[in-house]
């Protein structure tokens, strides 16, 4: 348990530092841009591509383990899409933000230290893979939930232009597609610019948890919504199990990429949640007070699962296979 507490403690230490932080320090929400710009368009885009390009490339034609997580990641945000809309009598955008909050981990800011520090370079693999078509699902599902609500004006043609646009220009699938295309050609950075990859995805980890924390402190918390314990439920509970059920009974998957998927989805609510809230104008305090209780509640569900993980203690051998 000392060994999983050495794993878990550094990085929820760093939300909490970003947490007190913006708590003892007024600085305006908005001086976080930057850092966040540097989190998102270029430490973790390096990171994945360093990762994914230094992996042959047969290892990361896995379509059993992409369709099984993605398969668990979509029946998790629709089972939290029916709560909310049930909850929301029926309001489609306000449920699909809870959907998010119900379905998508924080795989970027948490998954790839975290799974790189619990199971070794073996897990960048899975973890980049899930980030990026964890990604497309969430870019392509909530604007067309947003189009069919009609909370936008747009036609079907302009909001396909947009899915399409928020999936190949995300900066994680942009990365993601070039480090597999890099495995692939054989392509190896020259010095420098290897170099420079390798500061700006060391950067990754620690500012993406500061960062994190610093956001979560200064949104506002409300009453706590009433499908919230739901979607918790289904998140830091549901994901993780479904995710571990449909791995173990497809069969023949490297037992670390199943814990690594496992770890992944039990990560709390991603801050998409509250930033498509913003987008869209709706559900904005209760995403925050989501996010903010979901990553509370994973300090223990999270070193649950690590423990599980990092003593091999995941059966995944349940269905004979």
């Amino acid at each position: 348990m000392e060994q999983v507490f050495g794993l878990a403690a550094p990085f929820f230490g760093l939300i909490l530092i970003g947490y007190v932080a913006a708590k003892l320090r007024r600085i305006p929400l908005e001086g976080l841009a930057w850092l966040n710009f540097l989190v998102v368009y270029a430490s973790l885009p390096a990171l994945i591509f360093q990762l994914l390009s230094r992996t042959p490339i047969q290892e990361l034609a896995n379509g059993w383990f992409v369709g099984a997580t993605t398969l668990a990641t979509l029946t998790a945000f629709l089972v939290s899409l029916a709560i909310g809309y049930r909850a929301t009598r029926g309001n489609l955008p306000e449920a699909a933000i809870v959907a998010v909050a119900g379905g998508y981990a924080n795989v970027g800011y948490m998954g790839p230290g975290l799974a790189l520090a619990a199971l070794g370079t073996a897990a960048a693999v899975p973890t980049a893979l899930i980030l990026c078509f964890d990604s497309a699902l969430m870019f392509a599902l909530v604007p067309m939930l947003m189009a069919l609500a009609g909370s936008e004006h747009k036609t079907m043609v302009q909001t396909l232009g947009e899915i399409i646009a928020r999936i190949f220009l995300h900066p994680f699938i942009v990365g993601t597609l070039a480090g597999i295309l890099a495995s692939a050609i054989g392509f190896h950075p020259p010095q420098v610019l290897n170099q420079l990859l390798t500061y700006l995805m060391q950067l990754a980890m620690p500012c993406a948890l500061f960062a994190l924390g610093v956001t979560v402190a200064l949104r506002p918390v409300v009453a706590m919504p009433t499908e919230l314990p739901a979607v918790l439920l289904i998140k830091l509970i549901g994901h993780p199990t479904l995710v571990f059920l449909l791995l173990a009974a497809v069969g023949g998957i490297n037992p670390v990429w199943i814990g690594t998927a496992v770890l992944v989805a039990s990560l709390p609510p991603a801050l998409s949640a509250f930033v498509l809230a913003q987008q869209y104008r709706v559900y904005e305090d209760r995403a925050s007070t989501t996010i903010l209780i979901g990553t509370a509640l994973s300090m223990v569900t999270v070193t649950g699962v690590l423990y599980l993980v990092t003593h091999s203690l995941l059966p995944v051998t349940i269905f004979g296979r």
